[in-house]
């Protein structure tokens, strides 16, 4: 592991979440790549960042994506790009675990940088 991965946070493990869970591909210092897995009915917090923006892009499965006021449906080899700042939401509807990969871009990729509106696990803010 990079001293970079190290000072971030970052490691060469799976993180356990409530609706599955991801693990970092690559990072540099203004990019993060992740896998990131959906179980099926896992829904991610709607949530949205102050220092990043994401580019998701479906390698299995089918995802929802809510963007804003914006829900679409995404198929494997889609993708959707997720503004800095933009409220948004990662959920598997479907009956067959969802792949994505992430792409980060910005100054900070903290996982702090969340700020949750809406959360199945309690995890919003109160």
């Amino acid at each position: 592991m990079t001293a970079l991965a190290l000072a971030t946070g970052a490691a060469d493990t799976i993180c356990t979440r409530p609706w599955g869970h991801y693990e970092t591909l690559a990072l540099g210092g203004r990019f993060q790549v992740k896998r990131i897995v959906v179980m099926p009915g896992g829904k991610l917090s709607l949530q949205s960042h102050l220092h990043r923006a994401e580019h998701w892009v479906v390698v299995e499965g089918t995802a929802t994506v809510t963007v804003d006021d914006c829900e679409k449906m995404l198929s494997e080899n889609q993708s959707i790009y997720i503004p800095l700042g933009a409220v948004h939401r990662l959920e598997n509807k479907g009956k067959l675990p969802l792949t994505l990969i992430e792409v980060q871009a910005g100054a900070y990729l903290g996982e702090d940088d969340i700020i949750r509106y809406d959360d199945i696990y309690g995890r919003a803010a109160a």
